[in-house]
């Protein structure tokens, strides 16, 4: 890209390769057309009924005063790039040209503009729309043979809501007249450049052996917790070189460790005789000081038997054990060999529009990424750390806004078990090994389901140069782990502690290898231990 900033270099087998590296005074932004929950034009006028259509994005710098304009020098830095990217289950493909006529929308691919420019209020986006079968609509002599109309759109626009993302819905005018004759609806993603200053170091050569301990207090509420600084440590002292956790802000912006997006405040009652009562509510809803006064207990406790036990055994935990600590005391808390894969929680929309904790609207992206990203870097020191999301923009975010640590895009594929997500990159771990192509990321975490199913996923992402991790209850059966590391997966995530509870057997798996390579930074070799 020609704008990229904070280029580093990395080597693999004595051939050194350069890196885009992240934004530094530059911005990014994002146009997305797909078809992830409905066509993204609509053309009203009958001959267009059946259409398909083909868009170009055209760039355009709003006009500015004489005496606003700057040196030749200047306006040659601040120069705007645009790549178009089209990402399926079988491929991806980065141009920096468009055909005349621009490229075809289908409902298996996802199309993508990103611009990268110094003047991000100061753009104007113009698309054109041609139909992609002509047949008997070509008019002899048309200099714009297929044009259908056109709509525009300001690069301000996208930020103007507060929020960095958002869906955009413009007016598509027709060529020959000012009337509206559909619309076209997509997304629209900011990233800004980062506010850090030491966000570009190298990673070298380091180890990862990954279990964690998941959904263990939704009865045992007075044992070793997910997400607490004890469970952290139980993972840490059965020799696991690293630990994974969720990361989320509560209201003040503090970012805390814990698993869900909501949890449960207990009602206070007057008679000691009264039955529990638990209210469930968004932990962005409570400060960092409330989630550490307040008497909260999981979700999950909704579905157990006993509430007031489990509330009550909860409340007399010892301190380590009490869930919701800061991520900046769980950096503290651990010997820094310790690895982390830190999960960076962000609300998904199933497919049939359903929203994770029923929450439709959320933090502004770039400042929740920033006040993470920004405790991390402080505190971490010399910490292996690998990031983690199931949101996909989040981790285009953290790729773009800092080089220092990989992160990989978690994804659950086909599945029998969770309902279909909305956004068309999740759906398929195909497709989302195209999606991390794309943007340079270390791999993807696929579901174990999908992966004991469709086993050639795992030499199809390593033959793309991409690691790839696996996670579910399927790993942990022995024989699907025995299964999945014969077919080469580069980590296993699974439930170590509750299986070693319940056979008495050390469940230990291999030991992964970082090794940088050219393609994506980072490559996992699994070695037995």
């Amino acid at each position: 890209m020609a704008l990229s900033g904070g280029t580093s270099r990395r080597s693999h087998n004595g051939v050194e390769n350069l890196d885009s590296g992240w934004l530094t005074c530059q911005t990014e932004i994002r146009l997305r057309l797909h078809y992830s929950e409905k066509p993204p034009v609509s053309i009203t006028k009958k001959k267009f009924k059946k259409s398909r259509f083909r868009v170009k994005l055209t760039l355009e710098g709003l006009e500015e005063d004489d005496d606003d304009r700057v040196s030749p020098t200047v306006l040659h830095k601040m120069s705007n790039t645009l790549e178009i990217s089209l990402i399926s289950d079988t491929e991806f493909k980065c141009k920096h040209s468009q055909p005349d006529c621009g490229y075809g929308l289908q409902p298996d691919r996802w199309t993508e503009y990103s611009i990268q420019t110094m003047e991000p209020d100061n753009l104007e986006l113009i698309f054109d729309f041609f139909e992609e079968d002509l047949g008997e609509h070509v008019v002899q002599g048309d200099t714009l043979p297929g044009h259908v109309g056109t709509a525009c759109l300001l690069s301000s626009t996208i930020d103007e809501s507060g929020k960095s993302a958002g869906v955009l819905t413009l007016p598509i005018m027709s060529r020959n007249s000012r009337q509206t004759i559909g619309k076209v609806r997509g997304q629209g993603i900011r990233v800004n450049n980062t506010i850090i200053s030491n966000c570009g170091d190298h990673i070298t050569r380091h180890k990862y052996n990954h279990c964690c301990i998941s959904e263990t207090n939704v009865i045992l509420l007075a044992k070793v917790q997910e997400n607490t600084i004890a469970s952290l440590r139980n993972a840490a002292s059965h020799g696991a070189a690293f630990v994974e956790f969720d990361v989320h802000l509560s209201k003040d912006f503090v970012p805390v460790v814990y698993h869900d997006l909501t949890c449960c405040l207990t009602m206070k009652k007057k008679f000691e005789a009264d039955p529990v009562e638990l209210f469930e509510i968004p932990v962005k809803e409570l400060t960092f000081d409330q989630l550490q006064l307040l008497k909260l207990t999981h979700v999950t406790a909704l579905k157990s038997k006993d509430l007031k036990e489990s509330v009550v055994e909860e409340e007399n935990s010892l301190s380590d054990n009490q869930p919701f600590p800061s991520l900046k005391m769980v950096l503290e808390s651990l010997p820094e060999d310790v690895g982390y894969n830190i999960e960076i929680k962000w609300i998904c929309q199933q497919r049939d529009g359903m929203w994770d904790g029923n929450l439709s609207t959320y933090f502004d992206m770039n400042r929740f990424l920033d006040i993470i990203l920004k405790t991390v870097l402080e505190n971490s020191g010399k910490r292996r750390i690998v990031f983690s999301s199931f949101d996909a923009d989040i981790c285009t975010m953290v790729r773009h806004k800092q080089n220092k640590y990989p992160i990989l895009f978690l994804t659950q594929g086909k599945s029998d078990i969770y309902p279909e997500l909305m956004d068309l990159r999740s759906r398929t771990t195909a497709i989302a090994m195209s999606f991390a192509q794309f943007e340079n990321l270390l791999g993807i975490n696929a579901h174990t389901e999908d992966l004991l199913r469709n086993p050639s996923y795992i030499e199809e992402a390593k033959a793309k140069g991409l690691v790839i991790f696996c996670w579910g209850d399927d790993t942990n059966d022995p024989e699907n782990r025995k299964k999945l590391k014969e077919f080469g997966v580069n980590g296993l995530i699974y439930d170590r502690q509750r299986l070693e509870r319940e056979s008495g057997q050390d469940c230990v798996e291999g030991v992964e290898d970082f090794e940088e390579t050219p393609s994506t930074g980072l490559l996992l070799e699994s070695v037995d231990r």
